[in-house]
């Protein structure tokens, strides 16, 4: 997760304390205050106050009358104690005046309130025991805020080693983040509280008898069960014969007869659709909206909500919570203590001296032996057989305690084999401990945490194998003998310790969320003691249980309706508020926070990430070495070479056979070469080429230095080798390219002399006397990168700093040490580099070797031919796909098309795999009809899609191994665990379509058959790329979730052991409550039967509940028992799901104690706290490692958040304001002010409440309610018209907003006009449709709701593959579901509406088993056997049994995958995506003002809206930007050249688009090193680096320019006057035209004034040589036609100034040649062409280091031309 560290400077600033101040002044003369014994004694004294006010009930004094004398005494001593403490603080700070004085202190305030509620407490009490006032009365809610003094017991730890500024902005943000999720999830829950009302309103529609009067409705008149029914008859549920459907409510019930949950009204609504999103009791809600209102409105309605709500929603508090957390841990680091490795904890680590002086950590064996016993024992115990030995025991130990099981009443169990096999493996084991204190001592024995625990079990089982404390709760300590054995997995232990050894965190949270369950339930204590017929908070055990129970989520509906039903209509809002706040806290924030505290110690140090990232990149380069095992197979094989006979050649000899690899060589020699050599070639323009050559030629050096000259030559030595057969024209280009290299070679040079020079004038201080001003972001990166690289090429600007002060040269050393560790740090990510390059090419050269030396190698089947027409053909078969990247064919650049969308969906996979996903869905459509009452084998038209799949499967796959191979070639068809899974897919549908069984019987090999053909839609994952990495990142963190299953399964084991010994044939119990006694449970009795859980009805005296006889019989609960280890593993599997634990506990608390509850209460805790949401932080971590962002440090954590943001961004479509004042501009300030703004958002509100209530045509109330939304909607009308006025209409269909606003008031004023002119329901339903669609919109007015909307979008965006996952293993699911349980009988929870008899029906149970809904009472229904059945051995459509071993399997599996592993994705990427809208400014690189300033800008330059601007704009825009993104033209021109040049190259001078310079701004703002990962961070470097070089090359080119244009001047002007000279000095002109070689010219005026200005330099002088080179193109060097016979200048242009010479001499002219243009030529004189181009060379570089080394400021105004 993204960690955000901030500056730890805390040294000026005063420490956080939000604790107590309880050191008062030294002065005080009240001493006992200050005495820290006094402090502890009234801490102690808080927690007593809780314990007392949790004794204070009535129920507790009825069962322990003397304990209300006890807390009556209790609270009067806490009293005493509170109260002096409280005077003694206001005598020594003064009640009111001074600064601290006590009213000003928010703790001494809080003493203050508890001390009185202390009195009001104690006070009413007397009242009680005085009977004044009766114990049930409400005044005992007055003690409702006591319980809150346990703040006291704990406050002490409110104080931080931190600056109290930033706790206060931690605190302040992170309650500003909840604060804005809970708007949110109360923005959905009101939508989907509208949407209810108004698609459903009322349940009070039953089947009732004809019978039932209106006034008597009972019990005995509703149907068994309760059903609801709908009135009309198209739709719903049709009551049987002999009842009707009637309207309760108009029968005569109250609305709390009914119940409080349904669509009443908009108030029920939102607080039935936040308990169907608690996923708890949704899908009775749904069944019930089936049975009233048409089907398809209630699947569509719960469905999405649960998807939304429940998964989408409701996961923002985890990512919330996780970013928060991590904060709070980087600023509580020193609190909490760093994470580190495990060590071992029978090892130290000191420091020791080695041998170079160095020190190091050693370890150090604490397990040296320190006791008496002899050497020999002291071995064996240090022995790693030992140890093994042990270990092997505890195995054991644990396998028998495993074995135990029940065998029946009357066997003796106290004295039975595995009574003597635990006291003699407790023997074995205390001889061990004994062993181990002989050996290290007492001391040494318990300075191990290993030891001690050790130790603690050898007390604990000692005392366990006494005969009277055997089968107790000692038992645990036998039990938990289990744990010693994870001490046997290194990697198990290490990932234990990474959970649990910092265990500061994790207990912390422990400690807070017993305090919090224990004070809340005090809290419910005494708000509900005093309710009747209210059981649940009667005592204190019964409010834990019950406040535990909310926490789980299981039943909690139950909990608080129970609750509702027994306060009244009256408080009833209250306490739902009351409850929903506690449940959204518990089970939102609480466990969220357990998330965070795992996925936090799964967390990687800082220091440690970069370094995992090296070593990934070096595995991945060893796994990339490496062919596969199914290839390595033929390197066993001798080699058996293709060998070739050359025919057609005249010799006297007999030619021999060779090689056929060594002919294809000579082959296409030619072109080869050829094409090599073009690639050398300069060109005249592309200055991208000259990149490409440049690395060309580096790469071929690198090859040359590996040392693989015989198998990877360059190109130039080929040439060489073979310069006999190369032609005359192939020659003179080699030449040519000869000598493009060398002049590469001196760019090179010249460039690195550049970024020397560039070095030279920024350390020289040539910046220095600008204005001082605050520097952009971009100007420092851009000088960041400019001094980093400067320093890389530290041994050119040595020679520059001689004669540099000391000082300076200090700094420079200084500054090249600093960069030193990245330096180092660039070589390892080179050679990881390297190595990955040379893993390929070692790949490639394998496979060319097996291709060559073993003619089978890739031939499909070893039959087809590499090279045959027929493998052609099928591989352009099947590798045929649409090209979804249309390219210019001019410029090489990727056009964006209209419908890219679509054309990339076309191109993510072959036209054959396109086919064969069609013909997947098709079969998986006519799989959808099939049911155990029409089977494929009796239905030929669903046979037609069972043979059309078979067939082009066959044609696919023949298709594929033909063009592929099926295993032994290097693309098989079989090469992963796809491949496998499509030919077993194949078999199976043709073994079915073959064998096709009339007859299938029930657990039989056929209907295994058909269970195994259910596998079929998960061909979808094969086909789809990226559903192949969906399964990927499943598999790819198995290591991490199998760990934690282990983990799982030991905590079951240890509470089945201790349950099988503790409960086993103790949960047995009549079925009539009556009977206590086996010897009694005999005969009938009538039982009653459950008729409604939604329904209070009041039993009428006389009046019998329905009921029927049944036999008593004495049997075990009917789904769990702990008779033996495998019943007891399954029941507590299913408590782990958190569903049935509260059955569990009701039974173990009724029939063996309530002192037993306490074992389910620590395992549900611990598997739902710790076991559970470690699932789901494993889950997390794993995605993320996965996506390589588990890896990342904070800055490119940073950095992928940014990218991901920035694609987000979008122009603002927003029209610039009118420029003149008119009606247009008014309009346009009105429209956008944000008081009009909030007004329209005020105005959707108030018409959206307007649907607080359904829409019916008979009800009078929506007539009204329709009116006031029409004038709402003319409203609304008003202001789509101002803004099109504002933006003309043009500028307003730019904005999707606007676009979206006109749809909706357009179908509002559709909805006017219907609405007067048909008035009937249809019509009132398309006008709540409308408001409800224009209630969407407040998401766009809102900040917050807009920014976790793009949350929730982009989460579902991404995790499409994910749910479509889903989907395909529900749907194979249900398939299989339908095959075995198609025909299993009705029970408790299979029914008419959950059932598996269509695959329809099956897909509603499995998404109802997603959520956790009473899964396990479903397969329990699915395990019926006889006698409670009736079997059938010919067919399994038969018979209405079920599968025990099919349905354990089934359903167990289908939970583990989907809610554990499947569900918890959609958390990671929940979590990755809300870290892009999370981070404050200054956790951002870019923060949103800077966007929103970009987006303005480009508004503003982006006149046609469209996106894109021409790339000469872009420096228009460059200039506009202010702020953090503002480029100094007077300090950062370069910088801007840069940028400029950038967008350029992009689209070789196209249009650039919005993203484009967004994105090149974004890497030009952040530093590349720190923030970049290896790969793009070399691609980036690289691209800086051709940039720079071009860059400097154009601006040599613009001053050339310059410098030519003066020149020219001052040759007319020198031309005119040679011409009147010759007239009069005809010798004296003769005797000039004769000049040396070289001619040599006057230096102007202005490159005087240029020598002037830069003449206090050292090496600077007035008669500085000036010779300027151009770096021409590779175009440069060739010769124009023209010019053929002309000796011309291969290396450029060059003017040589000589020494002074009188003015009066004429100046002679240069042949000139500028990037490869027409030569300039001089008026009136010639010039003698140079010969020598070697001392031209060696002149240059003199010039060019000369130049250079200047300390000038020639990178002014002449070089860059902006």
């Amino acid at each position: 997760m993204l960690k955000r560290k901030q500056s730890s400077r805390v040294e000026a600033q005063p420490v956080a304390d939000f604790g107590p101040d309880e050191s008062l002044s030294d002065n005080a003369d009240i001493l006992w205050i200050n005495k820290p014994w006094v402090h502890s004694l009234l801490r102690i004294c808080a927690i007593i106050s809780v314990i007392s006010v949790c004794m204070n009930t009535p129920k507790t004094f009825e069962h322990y009358p003397p304990l209300q004398y006890v807390t009556f005494a209790l609270d009067t001593l806490l009293m005493f104690l509170y109260t002096a403490e409280m005077i003694a603080k206001m005598h020594i700070r003064g009640i009111v005046k001074g600064d601290s004085s006590y009213v000003k202190d928010r703790w001494c305030v809080f003493d203050g309130f508890m001390v009185f509620c202390l009195w009001v407490s104690l006070v009413l009490q007397v009242f009680e025991i005085a009977e004044i006032v009766d114990q049930m009365s409400p005044w005992g809610m007055l003690r409702i805020p006591r319980p809150l003094i346990m703040i006291r017991a704990f406050r002490i730890y409110f104080r931080f080693e931190l600056p109290r500024t930033r706790i206060t902005n931690i605190l302040k943000r992170s309650g500003e983040q909840i604060w804005s999720v809970s708007i949110f999830l109360l923005f959905f829950l009101l939508l989907y509280g509208i949407l209810g009302v108004q698609m459903f309103g009322t349940f009070t529609y039953h089947c009732v008898t004809d019978d039932t009067q209106p006034g008597n409705v009972t019990w005995n008149n509703l149907a068994i069960p309760d059903t609801h029914c709908s009135r009309e008859l198209e739709e719903g549920y049709q009551c049987p014969p002999g009842f009707k459907c009637m309207d309760l409510e108009d029968l005569g019930l109250s609305r709390q007869e009914l119940g409080y949950s349904g669509f009443n009204e908009i108030g029920t609504s939102i607080f039935t659709v936040y308990e169907a999103a608690s996923q708890e009791g949704w899908v009775f809600l749904m069944y019930r909206a089936i049975d009233s209102f048409p089907r398809w409105r209630s699947y569509f309605y719960f469905i999405t909500l649960i998807f939304f709500l429940a998964w989408l929603v409701k996961n923002v508090f985890i990512a919330v919570i996780i970013e928060t957390f991590a904060e709070i841990r980087v600023q509580f680091q020193q609190m909490w203590g760093s994470r580190s490795s495990t060590t071992s904890t029978a090892t130290t680590q000191m420091f020791h001296e080695d041998a170079a002086g160095g020190w190091q950590l050693v370890a150090v064996d604490v397990n040296k032996p320190q006791g008496r016993a002899p050497a020999c024992l002291q071995k064996m115990m240090r022995s790693s057989v030992f140890h093994m030995f042990i270990l092997s025991m505890v195995a054991v130990d644990v396998i028998v305690a495993a074995s135990n099981y029940y065998k029946g009443e009357n066997f003796k169990r106290q004295y039975d084999e595995f009574y003597l096999a635990e006291v003699a493996f407790t023997v074995l084991f205390d001889l061990e401990a004994l062993l181990k204190i002989w050996c290290l001592g007492f001391t040494g024995y318990i300075s191990s945490s290993l030891h001690k625990f050790e130790l603690l079990l050898v007390i604990g089982t000692t005392l366990h194998i006494y005969p009277d404390l055997y089968h107790s709760q000692f038992t645990y300590f036998q039990v938990l003998r289990v744990v010693r054995l994870i001490k046997i997995s290194p990697a198990l232990e290490d990932f234990v310790y990474k959970i649990f050894g910092p265990g500061k965190k994790l207990g912390s949270l422990v400690v807070f969320t017993a305090s919090l369950l224990i004070v809340m339930s005090a809290i419910s204590l005494q708000m509900f003691c005093f309710v009747e017929e209210l059981d649940r908070f009667t005592t204190f055990p019964r409010a834990f249980m019950s406040m535990f129970q909310i926490l789980t989520q299981e039943g909690w509906v139950d909990v608080m309706d129970q609750t509702l039903n027994a306060v009244g209509h009256m408080w009833a809002p209250v306490v739902a508020i009351y409850f929903i706040l506690y449940h959204l806290f518990a089970t939102l924030i609480l466990l969220s926070l357990f998330v965070a505290v795992i996925l936090d110690n799964l967390e990687l140090d800082e220091d440690l990430k970069k370094l995992k990232q090296l070593k990934q990149s070096e595995a991945n380069a060893d796994t990339k070495e490496k062919l596969p095992l199914r290839l390595r197979i033929f390197e066993k094989f001798p080699n058996r070479p293709q060998m070739v006979k050359i025919s057609k050649l005249p010799s006297d000899f007999t030619v021999p056979k060779i090689r056929e690899s060594f002919m294809k060589q000579f082959i296409d020699r030619q072109q080869q070469d050829t094409s090599c050599l073009l690639r050398r070639l300069p060109s005249a323009s592309s200055s991208s080429c000259d990149h490409s050559k440049r690395s060309a030629i580096e790469e071929n050096r690198y090859i040359d230095q590996k040392g693989n000259q015989s198998t990877f030559l360059p190109c130039n030595e080929e040439m060489n080798k073979d310069l006999k057969v190369v032609s005359a024209t192939q020659l003179r280009k080699s030449v040519f390219s000869i000598r493009a290299r060398n002049l590469l070679e001196k760019e090179t040079a010249i460039n690195k002399i550049l970024r020397a020079c560039t070095r030279q004038r920024m350390l020289s201080g040539s910046f220095e006397g600008q204005p001082a001003k605050e520097r952009s972001i971009l100007s420092v990166q851009h000088h960041i990168r400019q001094e980093r690289r400067s320093l890389r090429h530290g041994s050119n600007s040595q020679r520059i700093s001689r004669g540099k002060s000391l000082e300076t040269l200090t700094q420079d050393h200084s500054n090249t040490v600093r960069y030193r560790n990245a330096q180092r740090e660039d070589s390892e990510i080179k050679m990881i580099q390297e190595k990955k390059e040379q893993a390929e090419m070692k790949r490639k050269v394998q496979e060319e070797e097996l291709r060559e030396n073993h003619p089978y190698f890739d031939k499909p089947l070893f039959i087809v031919g590499r090279e045959h027409r027929f493998r052609n053909f099928c591989r352009v078969v099947v590798r045929a796909r649409f090209n979804a990247s249309k390219t210019d064919p001019v410029t090489g650049a990727v056009k964006n098309t209209k419908y890219h969308q679509l054309y990339d969906l076309l191109g993510l996979v072959t036209y054959l795999d396109w086919v064969m996903i069609i013909v997947t869905i098709c079969s998986c459509i006519s799989m959808m009809f099939e049911s155990p009452f029409r089977r494929v084998m009796h239905a030929p038209t669903l046979q037609i899609a069972e043979y059309v799949f078979v067939i082009f499967m066959s044609i696919e796959l023949n298709l594929k191994i033909m063009a592929d191979g099926l295993f032994f070639t290097p693309t098989a068809v079989i090469r992963d665990f796809g491949g496998v899974m499509d030919i077993f897919i194949y078999l199976v549908s043709l073994i079915f379509l073959c064998w096709m069984p009339q007859n299938v019987p029930a657990k039989s090999g056929a209907q295994l058959l058909m269970v195994l053909r259910c596998l079929r839609p998960l061909r979808i994952f094969k086909l789809v790329p990226q559903m192949r990495k969906v399964v990927r990142e499943l598999f790819s963190g198995f290591k991490e979730i199998f760990l934690v299953s282990i983990l799982l399964l030991t905590l079951m084991l240890v509470f089945a052991s201790f349950g099988v010994q503790l409960f086993a044939g103790k949960l047995a119990k009549c079925n009539d409550p009556h009977i206590i006694s086996r010897e009694d449970c005999h005969g009938i009795f009538r039982i009653n039967v459950s008729v409604s859980k939604n329904l209070n009805l009041k039993l009428r005296p006389g009046e019998k509940k329905p009921g029927f006889w049944v036999p008593r019989v004495w049997a075990n609960p009917r789904n769990f028992n702990f008779d033996n280890v495998g019943n007891a593993m399954l029941a507590l599997f299913e408590v782990l799901s958190l569903k049935g634990w509260v059955e569990v506990r009701d039974v173990i608390i009724h029939r063996v104690g309530p002192i037993h509850g306490i074992y389910i209460h620590v395992f549900v805790f611990l598997g739902c706290m710790i076991g559970l949401t470690l699932f789901v932080g494993v889950v997390i971590a794993n995605f993320n490692e996965n996506k390589g962002t588990a890896l990342l440090t904070v800055d490119q954590r940073r950095w992928e958040d940014l990218k991901s943001r920035l694609k987000i961004a979008q122009p603002l479509h927003l029209p610039p304001r009118p420029d003149n004042d008119g009606f247009r501009a008014k309009m346009y300030d009105i429209t956008q002010h944000p008081f009009f703004k909030r007004t329209i958002a005020v105005l959707v509100l108030a018409q959206s409440v307007l649907l607080s209530v359904k829409w019916d045509a008979a009800d009078p109330v929506t007539v009204p309610l329709a009116t006031m939304s029409v004038v709402f909607t003319f409203i609304f009308v008003l202001e789509v018209t101002m803004k099109i006025i504002a933006m003309s209409p043009s500028g307003f269909w730019q904005s999707r907003r606007n676009r979206y606003d006109l749809l909706v008031t357009s179908l509002g004023v559709i909805w006017v006009i219907l609405h007067f002119a048909l008035l009937n329901a249809y019509t009132y339903m398309m006008g709540a449709c409308v408001i409800v669609f224009r209630f969407f919109s407040i998401c766009g007015k809102h900040v917050t709701l807009k920014m976790l909307l793009l949350t929730v979008v982009v989460s579902m965006y991404k995790s499409f593959f994910i749910i479509v996952g889903m989907f395909l293993l529900l749907l194979c699911y249900a398939f299989a579901g339908v095959v075995l349980f198609g025909t299993v009988k009705y029970g408790e929870n299979i029914n008419r509406h959950a059932n598996f008899s269509s695959a329809g029906k099956a897909i509603t149970v499995l998404f109802r088993i997603v959520t956790g809904e009473d899964w396990n009472k479903i397969m329990h229904d699915c395990m019926v056997q006889p006698p409670f059945c009736t079997p059938d051995n010919s067919t399994y459509w038969k018979t209405d049994c079920g599968n025990y071993a099919g349905a354990l399997m089934y359903f167990c599996s289908f939970y583990v995958i989907i809610a554990y592993i499947m569900l918890n994705l959609l958390v990671a990427i929940i979590v990755e995506n809300f870290s892009l809208f999370y981070s404050t400014e200054e956790d951002q690189l870019l923060s949103y003002n800077d966007l929103r300033h970009f987006q303005i800008i480009w508004n503003m330059v982006d006149d046609k809206r469209e996106g894109v601007i021409p790339t000469f704009r872009v420096k228009f825009l460059l200039r506009l930007l202010r702020g953090r993104l503002e480029v100094d033209l007077d300090k950062d021109k370069l910088l801007f050249k840069h940028m400029c040049y950038e967008m350029e190259r992009l689209h070789n001078g196209g249009d650039v688009t919005f993203h484009d310079v967004l994105s090149m701004l974004s890497y030009r703002s952040v530093d590349i090193r720190k923030s970049l990962q290896l790969e793009e961070l070399l691609a980036r470097e690289q691209l800086e680096y051709t940039i720079e070089e071009e860059v400097a090359k154009q601006t040599i080119r613009m001053w050339l320019k310059k410098c030519l244009k003066r020149i020219r001047a001052k040759q007319q002007q020198s031309c005119s006057i040679i011409h009147s000279l010759r007239e009069s000095q005809q010798q004296e002109l003769s005797r000039f035209l004769n000049p040396p070689s070289i001619e040599t010219t006057q230096p102007s005026e202005d490159m005087n004034a240029l020598n002037q200005d830069n003449s206090a330099q050292p090496e600077t002088s007035s008669q500085q040589q000036l010779l300027s080179p151009t770096l021409s193109d590779r175009g440069g060097y060739r010769q124009d036609a023209g010019d053929a016979g002309k000796p011309q200048r291969k290396f450029g242009q060059w003017r040589l100034p000589s020494a002074p010479k009188p003015i009066s001499h004429s100046v002679s002219s240069v042949n000139l040649r500028f990037g490869g243009r027409s030569t300039m030529k001089s008026v009136a004189c010639k010039m003698n062409p140079m010969s020598d181009a070697a001392s031209c060379g060696s002149e240059v570089k003199k010039w060019w280091t000369r130049q250079l080394t200047v300390e000038s400021d020639e990178s002014g105004e002449d070089l860059l031309d902006i």
